[in-house]
């Protein structure tokens, strides 16, 4: 039987992944038994919207589902951005229950998980969100998971698909932390999620450089993209606005 065809996947830009039939191979790193890990017990917890683990192929890749759908450009819809906030109330939900123990490696650095603490996506962007005709269906690219927050994962978000990360209108991103913070369930208030946005953007930041200094590929290819000085550019100019944001909340 000939072996099926291997098509790049577009959007993101770490890089690598490339589909083959129903599944996406993918690169490894010291990571790769961590986050499976949390995928595995995501698996079992029948959280939908996650990629299944179906081991590695011959070439050392990872083997996960491969979602249908299409990822999300920057214009996301406030319908789908409420779906994926509400997706991410389930997924905090059910992970709580996963406490790995003692020390393991993640992207961004061998840690211990913390009695306060849960594992975050820590990349929950409209890039990651997969969308079908029926709306938000999935989330990809796990490969930056790891100790933190629920908090940490909100404020992402509102980093990338408010976008706090690029000036704007302050009444609208004001009104899209408002939906975030509703939609989620109003555990955090949209002053809170605006807050918190600079400061990951900041952890995210250093998260690229360290990865950066210790050659991690899909790291080094996110300076092509300006990285991580973009981020800390952009987290600055945020702590300006924030007093402008917060009078329309």
């Amino acid at each position: 039987m000939a072996e099926e065809a291997e098509i790049a996947l577009p959007g993101g830009n770490v890089g690598g992944a490339v589909r083959v039939g129903s599944t996406v191979r993918r690169p490894t790193g010291p990571w790769t038994p961590a986050v499976h890990g949390l995928l595995d017990h995501l698996a079992a917890t029948g959280l939908p919207g996650v990629p299944r683990v179906h081991g590695f192929d011959d070439r050392g890749r990872e083997v996960l589902d491969y979602l249908p759908g299409t990822a999300y450009g920057p214009e996301v819809p406030d319908d789908v951005l409420a779906d994926a906030m509400r997706w991410l109330r389930e997924y905090h939900r059910v992970v709580a229950s996963y406490r790995p123990a003692g020390e393991l490696v993640w992207r961004a650095g061998p840690a211990v998980l913390g009695p306060d603490q849960i594992v975050c996506m820590h990349d929950f962007g409209y890039y990651n969100w997969i969308g079908t005709e029926a709306g938000f269906s999935g989330v990809i690219d796990w490969d930056l998971a790891g100790p933190g927050t629920a908090l940490d994962d909100i404020a992402f978000t509102a980093w990338n698909t408010a976008p706090l990360a690029l000036p704007g209108d302050p009444s609208y991103q004001a009104a899209r932390l408002r939906l975030m913070a509703t939609a989620y369930g109003d555990v955090f208030t949209p002053l809170q999620i605006l807050e918190a946005a600079p400061l990951l953007a900041l952890r995210s930041a250093h998260v690229i450089h360290t990865g950066q200094l210790a050659g991690d590929p899909g790291m080094l290819n996110l300076a092509h993209h300006g990285e991580p000085t973009n981020s800390q550019t952009r987290a600055a100019a945020l702590t300006h606005r924030l007093p402008t944001i917060a009078q329309h909340l």
